[in-house]
């Protein structure tokens, strides 16, 4: 039944965590949907900023379409700048008009490029806005998806924590059952073996009692047990567990009496020190003639206190294992009643100084009503501890009877006595319990006096604690008779087939007959042989096993790591090989990009040689240039460069005017511009080419952490799972193991026991039909 309940338990429990799982995935199914959900919004984000990039792109295309426009316009104004030149020969007024359609077609330009300078910035500026704005929702969706990941990888961590949980419950609650049942079944099997064993000795013993039966009736012509008053005369055998169990008692008692002891005389002694500091001071005045004389008696104490330790001292030394203690032959006893007696009567001749010097006590002028009914109630508890003394007294002198006069007890008073016994030394642990409690108060509410001296103080506390310790070792002098109560009123001796109690001729010379068995068998004992014990020669054989096992783990273990050594060797001169050639290449990048620091370092400016060697080349190629013009046209030539081109207008015999030359200046600053913009969009492009190789690494390399990260975690997630599931099953194994073990150790000494007394009882039988059979032929 009890494998029943247990079955339909776990079938309860399973089916529990069977709902808690289905709930646990149902949830996690959602979690999966919200998750794919935000993949997916990411994805879109994602896709939005690659339409951005190409539209991006679009407009950098569009930018350098523009720039190839302005060039194609230098190139025209160039051009119209030569036809100027070469027309400079013609009327003024032809010269004039031409120039002002010259001029026109020029602020055309001008004004076109403006135009075109500002939609470049407005779509440039709005491109950033709308890449800002991106970027920004970028990121909060990105967080939002870290945030969703974070509770995700939790939820995901808690339902799997929970999981693996409930699966090792499942598996230890499946593996208990198993236990369980392997154990009913070994139960089952081991009752019936218990039944066919008990049927067989149930036969064999009625065979022994009826051939016992056959052989009393045959041989044996009376019952030598059948009247008591001569069975009384019988010797009983002795109980060496009795005697063992009766010393070791004896032994805790005198320790609870030793710890009694010091606690009454510190109880005494810190009382005698009160007397004399309150309510008078001895120092400064004398105390009362009844003070006086309640510390004269309190003084005398220790004659009282310490023979109850020795004579209990004298009472444990004389059980011994080869002695007999029942009550009739504990001797001893009756001078610890004495001494018990004699102390009960030392607490009955202090007790009305107590009583009078709590009165006097609260007769003193800073006595408040608090504490003289804290004296009232300190009255009534010492009367109530003295009665309880007087109570143990009687019990003791009671238990001390038998061992003076042997009739003075009936054996059936034994176990009331003892009863009454035990219930007395409660009720004086909860006197001296409230005695203490009542103390306490006392000297909290002493403490608030404003004539409190520190003695005073010092002395409570002393008393106190002496309280305390007297408070303690009486519980435990009750917790420990009321837990050997069952020994007490046990009878451990008692003659075959008598109902009458021990006596000390019994005693004596049950112990002769002790003596002489034990001389026998010393006799008949012979020395064996030497040899190998076979406890001893299993575990060397087991030692001896085991180190040749794990001789050949070792040796596989050393077999394992050299192999692992070679392995490391070739992978370390690999990496070793890889180390060089990254070095190779590391020096070969960083001498590319000196030289490309060094040539960019050269066309934004570079070196003063470098610049005075430019203005050199620039100088000879204007000289050449105004020779040749000289040459062909005879008049003076002026020679502008920029870093988009070279521009070259000949002037007339005239001078420019200032409109010519504040034309000039804005056609050359506009040019320089367009040229500076054109190198810095260069360089940009490079370095963000550049940055976004780096980042590509970089978004490869995290990549690939990851991965290993992860593989790493499900590693280390499994070596635990295998861990802690073996951990459980050895705890589990083990716990099962030491479960049978108990149980065959019950099995094995109830099994033993029983034999024990069958056997006892077949030698009784067989002694009798010895002695029978003795008499018989005596006859």
């Amino acid at each position: 039944m009890a494998t029943m309940a247990n079955v339909t338990d776990l079938q309860t429990k399973y089916s529990k965590l069977a709902q808690e799982y289905s709930k646990l995935r149902a949830q996690n199914q959602v979690l999966k949907k919200a998750v794919v959900d935000e993949q997916a919004s990411t994805i879109s984000l994602k896709e939005q900023l690659k339409q951005r990039d190409q539209s991006l792109r679009k407009q950098e295309q569009e930018m350098d379409s523009l720039s190839f426009r302005n060039q194609q316009l230098a190139k025209r104004v160039e051009l119209l700048q030569e036809e100027l030149a070469s027309k400079v020969d013609s009327p003024s007024q032809h010269g004039l008009e031409t120039q002002s359609v010259f001029d026109e077609d020029l602020q055309k330009k001008i004004e076109e490029n403006e135009r075109l300078h500002i939609q470049f910035y407005e779509a440039d500026e709005q491109h950033r806005r709308q890449e800002a704005e991106l970027r920004g929702r970028l990121q909060e969706l990105e967080k939002d998806s870290e945030q969703h990941q974070t509770v995700l990888d939790g939820l995901t961590a808690k339902y799997i924590d929970t999981i693996e949980r409930l699966q090792s419950d499942k598996a230890r609650l499946e593996v208990k059952a198993q236990t369980l049942e392997r154990e009913a079944k070994e139960c089952r099997m081991r009752t019936e073996e218990c039944q066919q064993q008990l049927r067989r000795c149930q036969s064999e013993l009625n065979r022994q009692v009826k051939q016992s039966s056959s052989v009393i009736q045959e041989k044996v012509p009376f019952n030598d047990t059948k009247f008591s008053d001569y069975n009384s005369l019988n010797v009983p055998p002795h109980n060496r567990r009795h005697q063992l169990k009766a010393r070791d008692v004896a032994g805790q008692a005198l320790s609870f009496i030793q710890d009694l002891v010091a606690a009454l005389l510190n109880f005494h002694s810190y009382t005698e020190q009160r007397v004399h500091i309150y309510p008078r001071d001895s120092s400064i005045e004398p105390i009362s003639p009844l003070n006086q004389k309640f510390s004269q008696y309190l003084h005398e104490n220790a004659a009282y206190v310490r023979p109850l330790e020795d004579s209990f001292l004298q009472l444990h030394q004389s059980i011994t294992e080869d002695t007999v203690t029942v009550l009739e032959t504990v001797v001893k006893l009756k001078s610890f009643a004495d001494n018990f007696s004699s102390y009960t009567h030392f607490l009955q001749k202090i007790l009305p100084y107590q009583l009078k010097s709590l009165e006097e006590e609260c007769e003193a002028p800073l006595c408040t009503a608090a504490l003289t009914a804290k004296n009232q109630e300190l009255q009534g508890d010492m009367k109530r501890v003295t009665s309880v003394f007087e109570k143990l007294q009687s019990y003791i002198n009671i238990l001390a009877l038998p061992s003076v006069r042997q009739d003075a007890m009936p054996p059936s008073s034994t176990s009331a006595v003892f009863t009454q016994l035990a219930a007395c030394l409660h009720s004086l642990h909860d006197a001296i319990k409230e005695m203490s409690k009542h103390y306490n108060q006392k000297a909290g509410l002493e403490q608030e006096l404003p004539t409190i001296t520190q003695k005073l103080c010092t002395t409570s506390e002393c008393l106190l604690g002496s309280l305390g310790s007297l408070t303690s070792s009486t519980g435990k002098i009750a917790t420990f008779f009321s837990n050997n109560l069952d020994f007490f009123t046990s009878p451990g001796y008692s003659p075959r087939g008598g109902t009458v109690t021990l006596n000390p001729l019994q005693a004596e010379s049950m112990l002769a007959n002790k003596k002489k068995a034990a001389a026998y068998m010393h006799a008949i004992k012979k020395p064996r042989p030497q040899s190998v014990p076979y406890r001893e020669a299993l575990s060397n054989r087991r030692i001896l096993t085991s180190s040749t096992e794990s001789r050949e783990g070792l040796t596989q273990q050393v077999q394992q790591s050299q192999e692992k050594i070679a392995r490391l060797e070739q992978e370390k001169e690999h990496w070793l090989l890889e180390a060089q050639l990254g070095k190779v290449r590391l020096e070969k990048e960083n001498q590319r990009i000196a030289d490309l620091e060094a040539q960019l370092a050269a066309a934004l400016g570079g070196s003063p040689n470098s610049q005075a060697a430019a203005a050199s080349t620039l100088a000879q190629s204007h000289e050449e240039a105004e020779k040749e013009l000289q040459k062909a046209v005879g008049k003076e030539t002026t020679l502008c460069t920029s870093l988009v081109g070279m521009l070259c207008t000949t002037p007339t015999v005239e001078h420019v005017g200032d409109e010519d030359s504040r034309e000039q200046l804005i056609k050359t600053h506009y040019m320089a511009r367009v040229g500076e913009l054109t190198t810095q969009l260069q360089i940009s492009d490079s370095k963000a080419v550049h940055f976004h190789s780096e980042c590509r690494a970089l978004a490869k390399r995290l990549a690939i952490a990851e991965k290993s990260r992860e593989t790493l975690s499900e590693e280390v997630k499994r070596a635990n799972q295998n861990i802690t599931r073996l951990q459980d099953e050895l705890t589990t194994t083990k716990r099962s193991y030491e479960d049978q073990l108990s149980m065959m150790s019950d099995h094995l000494c109830s099994m033993n026991e029983t034999l024990s007394k069958q056997r006892e009882e077949i030698d009784t039988l067989k002694l009798g039909s010895k002695g029978n059979a003795k008499k018989n032929k005596g006859r």
